[in-house]
């Protein structure tokens, strides 16, 4: 009989979400009889579909939040359809593990009525929640207790848990009170198979010389409102040979195309929404720099950006801040700001990777070669494997 796994997902829709698809189908490879429980979002609307042999239910979401009370509301209007769902889900496929999929910190009370029934939990920690909400609100108030409380809980009812680096690893450690043994770090590297540098496109300058390419969330800790400075700034000292192109969507959207036309900046950026990985991959080829604007803060220095090693996939030189993961994985990848300078600094090393076309070259290929040797997906499966051989003989 083939081993089950249920994977609950509750921010993103799949296949939508990267990580989770690859390693529900990296499971599928592996032999198990792999369901993913996710919300319905738009694009990703079919209740029940089967792809590649993954079941995939989805449920009814509320409108994204953008409070917090927002999203205590959403998140238990998605802990209800979620317990409904894995209920169905138990008595017509049944499942032998479920991993759940933060944010937010409430899957492993979904899990809970199923350990009477001998069902592992994996607990695949994909967000550090209290230190995402101060870098959302800048506050430590009850809904931040509130957090920190739920992944205490969280961590005591996992069986295994999936760590997406060393220092989300730590965490699970020092604050969760983890076993080391039962912790397993499987890192979301690029897909080798399926993202690659394709031929560039001229038309996507607009124009001009230079593209400078983004890929990403639209949310506030992502630091676009930075990168639209450095824009600005660029543009002040009268450098007109450069576009910025900013892919993907998120709650902050709107606003920052609203920045964009405040700031005079029509001529230089556009954002394109979410796009196809083919044009996604397009606009990446083409890019001559690529850029990750994270604000320097303790979430974006304890987080793995998927953003990076894809950018480092392509061949890409990359401009970021000096934070301890974004360094890790880009090395010397990257060009690094001092975290006092933001927007002006970001400005400055986007101008000096321009004018060393030398460097760019260097430096997109040691980042090739570093994921190919290093950080692709392929050498995160071995891991993920030993997580749930590990879950499924617990005693």
């Amino acid at each position: 009989m083939k081993k089950r796994v249920l994977i609950i997902v509750e921010n993103l829709p799949v296949p939508f979400d990267g990580r989770v698809w690859k390693q529900a189908l990296a499971l599928v490879s592996g032999g198990y009889q792999v369901t993913v429980l996710s919300p319905r979002a738009k694009g990703y609307v079919r209740n029940h579909e089967v792809m590649e042999g993954v079941h995939i239910y989805r449920h009814p979401m509320p409108r994204e939040a953008d409070s917090a009370l927002g999203y205590f509301r959403e998140y238990l209007a998605a802990f209800f359809w979620e317990l409904i769902y894995a209920l169905w889900i138990f008595a017509t496929r049944g499942f032998d593990v479920i991993q759940g999929c933060n944010p937010p910190d409430t899957i492993a009370f979904v899990a809970l009525p199923f350990r009477m029934f001998g069902v592992r939990y994996i607990f695949d920690h994909h967000d550090v929640n209290p230190e995402l909400y101060i870098a959302k609100y800048g506050r430590k108030d009850f809904f931040y207790r509130l957090l920190v409380m739920l992944e205490r809980l969280t961590f005591r009812l996992s069986d295994i848990v999936i760590s997406t680096n060393d220092s989300y690893k730590s965490i699970a450690i020092q604050r969760g009170g983890v076993n080391p043994e039962n912790i397993f770090v499987v890192r979301n590297g690029p897909d080798l198979t399926k993202f690659y540098p394709v031929q560039p496109n001229p038309d996507l300058k607009y124009g001009k010389r230079y593209l400078v390419g983004y890929v990403g969330t639209m949310s506030e800790q992502e630091g676009l409102d930075i990168l639209l400075g450095a824009a600005n700034e660029i543009k002040r000292r009268g450098r007109r040979d450069l576009h910025f192109t900013c892919v993907g969507g998120g709650p902050a959207l709107a606003s920052l195309q609203k920045m964009v036309v405040d700031m005079d900046l029509g001529d230089m950026v556009n954002f394109t929404g979410r796009i196809s990985d083919q044009d996604l991959l397009e606009i990446l080829s083409t890019a001559d720099v690529c850029v990750n604007p994270d604000k320097p803060c303790e979430m974006n220095d304890l987080s793995t950006m998927i953003k990076i090693a894809e950018y480092m996939a392509m061949g890409k030189p990359i401009v970021q801040f000096d934070l301890r993961e974004g360094r890790y994985t880009a090395a010397d990848a990257s060009v690094y700001c001092d975290t006092a300078d933001l927007a002006l600094g970001f400005a400055d090393k986007i101008v000096w990777l321009l004018d060393h076309p030398e460097e760019r070259v260097r430096m997109g290929e040691f980042g090739q070669k570093r994921v190919k040797e290093a950080l692709a997906w392929e050498y995160s499966i071995r891991n993920l494997y030993s997580a749930y051989e590990r879950a499924l003989h617990l005693s």
